[in-house]
């Protein structure tokens, strides 16, 4: 962040109120945590995240479009672009698919016109700002400041006209991100709409971009509408209103603007705007959103330098953005059989991006945010009763089918593992079970499963081995809450499956490699050609034989074995890493060799040196990866941030252990990043992990102590670190304790 960026973030916090005062900074319950936080990181053409203003897990993330057609725009917004088209009320953090986008609401001065995109507006960069909860720019065309702020379920929305000139806001139900143009004005199935007054319209809108998605709303204004148009369609097959509503403004003051949402009804719209935002108080919301996630952030201690805290302090707030609780305040919501019901304890979440955030993300979240593990795990479940399995990819309450594997498996299995009860294990267990016994979906026909022991490429379309690796995995899990549950029958069931990984193993060429139904290999075969999810065909899930090859995080030692021994794993792991990659695929970036870090099936594989004799190699690669894909800057993510999961990635790996096996409820060693992080557990109690000797140089690990006492295992439970205590990494500038 530039000189003149930072001081006008300044002066925006001291106009909000949200600057300590001296006589309170040197309270340690004042710090603010937020300050750290750049909400423009990743705004770029891959990172697909978004400014705005939301919550944490809010149902509601308020910013601002600059586009809305092809893969580019995923979360609407790229911080190069010129012109603002309106700001919409939901998003998606960091995806590659488009949906949400709901309610383009955009303020403007002058003379009205009947073109639907007549509305956009040039903005000032040096007068865009943004913070958690709060984000800010002048629209130079319009004439106006717009401000964002946000509660759960309510946007609220402060714009002040320098124009007195036919004051309007431009209300745009037809807009949604698409893939085409095409689909960017088909999307929209229904769109009702009433004024109720001069200063409320309701409406209930069902589009499908990615889900058959319903909501309802209420927006508010604290003025009356004078008049109100309603534009012309631009093409037939638009259902969505778009309505210019007009406004009385004296010249530079202010016209307030509330957007409650709902999957249920007005109704609920209604009530949850009266509960969380009933007064047209602006800067109190604010705070209230800016507390909100002080509060959080709070939860860990960073110390290192401010590009280190703004990394940090971003992905603790980027993977704080989802899963969004969607229920009502009163908790009802609309199902995935799109009956609206009540929730088992009063919340419903969604947004489970559940291919990338199993590995790392809920880790996270068992780690420091364990009140929230039971609710998500209890969500997940309810979804699985009504839809027959665990969601795949959970949006908006419906199931999108988009990746692979159940990992839902892997977060229920996992929260049991590390001791949540605060969900009921045979019908979280009946879940699992049922995924993964029963057919869903085209890609889960367990019976060819069942009998080739993997999926053979001449009878699937495609990702015949990302598949098979991935729900042996979800075997894995399955077999392990099995095992605790005392449930020795469909332990050894599920325990069978999860070693299914071996089927697909060529000791031939050492690479996990696409098998037919007659039990031959696929040929030819070129272990670097990445495919896609999309590709009719390909073997591989966004990626390739060199990245799913180490796709057997459950059993590393006898992927070793099949390797023949820890050396020819090790070597293989070096030419991973040093074989040059070359491809255009979208989502296989952040190349370090064949490994992609900008996604998520190499986000384990540095840490196998470590489990193979080489802790050394781990503990440089993480450095690298560190050095080189994560920056404080709109292009400061080398990929989508997924939900997440590249957030939490970095978080961890910067306490110096990664979880990979998320189910076993063991982290990994690697090397810590940053002199010294405490995280402020519950029941009062502290986690502090501290880099002794860590400088550019001292990126190795010497020798670990444990509250004192020297730790020689590779990994740490979960378990000792809920405990609390001290873990003292002794830096050094040399390689130690390899032993290949």
């Amino acid at each position: 962040m530039n000189k003149s960026k930072r001081l006008f973030c300044k002066l925006a916090f001291a106009a909000l109120g949200l600057l300590p005062t001296m006589a309170t900074t040197a309270l340690a319950d004042t710090t603010d945590y937020t300050q750290y936080v750049n909400p423009f990181v990743g705004n770029a053409d891959n990172g697909h995240t978004f400014p705005g203003a939301c919550r944490p897990f809010g149902m509601i993330q308020t910013s601002p479009v600059t586009g809305a057609v092809g893969w580019r725009y995923c979360s609407e917004y790229v911080y190069s672009d010129s012109l603002i088209w309106g700001f919409t009320q939901t998003h998606l953090n960091g995806t590659g698919c488009m949906d949400l986008g709901d309610i383009l609401v955009m303020p403007t001065s002058g003379k009205r016109t009947r073109a639907w995109d007549g509305y956009r507006s040039r903005y000032s960069k040096q007068q865009e700002f943004a913070t958690p909860g709060y984000y800010s720019v002048y629209l130079t065309d319009a004439k106006v400041k717009a401000e964002l702020t946000a509660a759960p379920h309510v946007a609220f929305h402060r714009y002040t006209f320098d124009n007195p000139d036919s004051t309007s806001v431009f209300i745009d139900l037809q807009h949604a991100p698409a893939w085409r143009d095409e689909q960017y004005h088909s999307q929209c199935i229904s769109c009702e709409t009433k004024w109720e007054d001069a200063q409320t319209l309701t409406g209930h809108v069902r589009n499908k971009v990615w889900v058959d998605q319903d909501y309802f709303f209420v927006m508010k204004f604290n003025r009356p509408v004078v008049s109100h148009i309603q534009l012309p369609k631009a093409v037939d097959t638009e259902r969505g209103q778009r309505i210019v509503a007009t406004f009385d403004i004296p010249r530079g003051e202010q016209l307030l603007v509330k957007v409650s949402m709902s999957t249920t009804s007005v109704d609920g719209a209604r009530l949850n705007l009266e509960t969380e935002v009933p007064d047209w108080n602006f800067a109190e919301v604010t705070r209230t959103a800016h507390d909100e996630w002080n509060s959080y952030l709070s939860r860990i201690d960073v110390t290192g330098t401010d590009t280190d805290k703004q990394n940090y302090y971003t992905a603790f707030y980027h993977a704080l953005i989802q899963p969004n609780q969607i229920a009502d305040v009163d908790g009802k919501y609309r199902n995935a059989d799109n009956k609206v019901v009540c929730s088992s304890n009063g919340e419903f979440y969604s947004t489970f991006s559940c291919w990338d955030t199993y590995r790392a993300t809920h880790p996270f979240y068992t780690m420091v945010i364990p009140e929230r593990v039971d609710g998500l795990v209890n969500s997940l479940v309810e979804q699985a009763e009504v839809q027959g399995f665990l969601p795949i990819w959970g949006l908006w309450g419906k199931e999108n089918f988009c990746m692979i594997g159940n990992h839902a498996v892997s977060i229920v299995a996992e929260a049991y593992h590390k001791g949540f009860r605060g969900f009921d294990a045979e019908r979280a267990f009946n879940a699992i079970k049922r995924t993964q016994t029963v057919n869903h979906g085209e890609k889960y026909d367990w019976e060819t499963y069942m009998k080739y022991g993997y999926w053979p490429t001449d009878l699937v379309a495609s990702e015949s081995v990302s598949n098979s690796l991935e729900c042996m995995y979800d075997d894995y899990a399955a077999a392990d809450m099995a095992r605790l549950m005392g449930k020795k029958q469909d332990q050894q069931y599920f325990a069978r499956r999860a070693n299914f990984y071996k089927n697909l193993f060529d000791k031939q060429t050492n690479f996990m490699r696409p098998r037919l139904a007659d039990g031959s290999w696929r040929s030819p075969f070129n272990p670097s050609d990445v495919a896609h999810a999309e590709t009719v065909g390909g073997d591989y899930t966004e990626g390739n034989a060199w990245q799913y090859t180490w796709q057997v995080q459950h059993d590393i030692p006898g992927l070793i074995k099949l390797f023949g021994g820890q050396k020819p794993f090790l070597k293989k792991l070096d030419e991973f890493f040093t074989l040059e990659l070359i491809t255009s695929q979208n989502d296989v970036t952040g190349l370090i060799g064949q490994y992609a870090h900008g996604n998520e099936p190499s986000h384990h594989v540095a840490y196998l040196y470590a489990l193979a004799g080489r802790p050394s190699r781990t503990q440089e690669l993480i450095r690298e990866i560190f050095d080189t894909q994560y920056h404080p800057t709109v292009d400061g993510l080398c990929g989508n941030d997924d939900c997440g999961q590249m957030s939490a990635w970095y978080m961890l790996s910067a306490m110096g252990f990664y979880p990979v096996n998320p189910v076993s409820g063991e982290y990994v060693f690697g090397a810590p990043q940053m002199p010294k992080i405490v995280l402020h557990l519950p029941e009062g109690k502290t986690f502090t992990i501290v880099a002794d000797g860590i400088s550019a140089e001292n990126k190795y690990v010497d020798y670990i102590l444990l509250n004192g006492k020297k730790y020689n295992k590779t990994s740490i439970s979960h378990n000792t670190i809920m405990q609390g205590g001290t873990l003292v990494y002794k830096m050094c500038s040399t390689k130690k304790h390899d032993k290949y």
